[in-house]
């Protein structure tokens, strides 16, 4: 009670006021801005995750093996067999063949490098991310016919649905002149966005068999593309793929393809976390200068409420009360604020990037093509819980300084 009233200063006494609403704000603003800053991170993360994992396996299954001229080759002749024995293994939900090679796709005005994937028609359709985008065109259901591009490349070379392309390799027929450069003429029956612009503007898929023919691997693939039903524990998977995959079969996981990244993003994540908490620190500092205040005001109180017979804790209890309920208020209204801006994060961010004209988020220098924001509640908690116990411990310096002010020094002159 004696705190609530306190905290309620009079008009006279507007100074008080006047810094509990500045202590009150500035704990709400900094928790807001780690809720926000952790929820756009979050978010951050989740789309790039799930950029890799939509258009590329989850681990890939290769290996290198020695033919009958001692020559070092990759691949598997049994692919088929491989196959079968990896999609028996707990977990795996999709094995894809696959023969993967370096090429440049051609038109009368223009040019470009792509990697190939050769798969069959089924297995590129049951890629997510590859079907599921809204910026697709043409039917991959005709990918026997012909050859599906990146968005980007399709971009760059000006190519729509239905244009011819000439795909041409290095690594055509070997005659006794040495190796002729490979050219053949595909019809585009498909054009994908993945959601990686790096993907987009790089990949093209042709069907397994024509691959196989095209780069000279009749009979062989190069690899196989695993999906798997838990992808955060792709590591426990690979003893068994290893082991499926036969003699010197080697892994090669989406962690370890995006290892750097990923290490970055939680460095960023961490540097992110120390200042925005330094943020929430110096806010709530602002409650020790309000208690100080609220302290030298009621110096008078405190003398008769001690000669009343008020213990020194009761006296800190009053006190730290008035600092809590400034911390308890600020950490609330921060949270829903916070909360509310992850919510409405898309309409938000439209709106800034039409005021500012565009170009806040350029999908060219970054790994996917748009930024959203994901509330989780460990990162609420967390942020509510570190607002929490900042206010409180440094409310307890000026509490304890009016708990052990001596009542006959605050009463000697009233």
């Amino acid at each position: 009670m004696i705190a609530w009233r306190y905290l309620r200063a009079r008009r006279a006494e507007g100074g008080v006021s006047v810094m509990t609403w500045i202590s009150v704000i500035g704990i709400t603003l900094s928790v807001f801005a780690l809720v926000a800053v952790m929820a756009v991170r979050a978010g951050f993360r989740e789309e790039f995750v799930n950029t890799l994992l939509g258009a590329n396996g989850h681990v890939s299954v290769y290996n290198w093996r020695m033919d009958e001229q001692g020559r070092r080759l990759r691949g598997f002749p049994d692919w088929q067999e491989v196959a079968a024995r990896l999609t028996q293994v707990p977990g795996v939900t999709r094995v894809a063949p696959l023969v993967k090679g370096q090429a440049m796709i051609s038109t009368a005005e223009a040019n470009s490098g792509v990697q190939v994937f050769g798969m069959a028609p089924a297995d590129v359709a049951s890629i997510p991310a590859l079907t599921t985008g809204g910026d697709d065109f043409g039917d991959i259901a005709r990918l026997p016919d012909g050859i599906a591009l990146g968005s980007g490349v399709a971009r760059d070379l000006g190519l729509s649905v239905g244009d011819r392309v000439r795909l041409i390799s290095p690594d055509g027929a070997k005659t006794a002149m040495g190796t002729s450069l490979r050219v053949k003429a595909y019809e585009v029956v498909y054009i994908f966005t993945s959601g990686s612009p790096d993907i987009d503007r790089t990949r093209a898929f042709l069907p397994f068999a024509e691959a196989q023919e095209y780069f000279n691997a009749e009979g062989v693939a190069d690899e196989f593309e695993i999906m798997v039903e838990s992808p955060d524990r792709i590591d426990s998977y690979v003893p068994a793929l290893a082991a499926a995959g036969g003699e010197g079969a080697l892994t090669w996981t989406w962690q370890q393809s995006a290892g750097n990244y990923l290490r970055a993003l939680t460095v960023e994540d961490n540097m992110m976390f120390i200042l925005m908490s330094i943020l929430v620190l110096i806010a709530s500092l602002n409650i020790i200068s309000g208690l100080v205040m609220l302290v030298k005001n009621k110096g008078r109180d405190i003398g008769i409420l001690r000669t009343m017979g008020l213990t020194e804790g009761s006296v800190l209890r009053v006190f730290f009360l008035c600092g809590a309920l400034t911390g308890l208020v600020g950490t609330v209204a921060g949270v829903a604020l916070g909360s509310l801006f992850a919510h409405y994060f898309t309409p938000i961010f439209d709106f800034i990037n039409l005021v500012a004209g565009g170009g806040l988020w350029d999908p060219e220098v970054r790994p996917i093509y748009k930024l959203s924001a994901r509330l989780q509640t460990g990162d609420v908690a967390t942020a509510a819980v570190l607002s929490l116990v900042l206010s409180f411990v440094v409310t307890i310096f000026p509490a304890r300084r009016a708990a052990r002010m001596n009542p006959v020094e605050a009463l000697r002159y009233e």
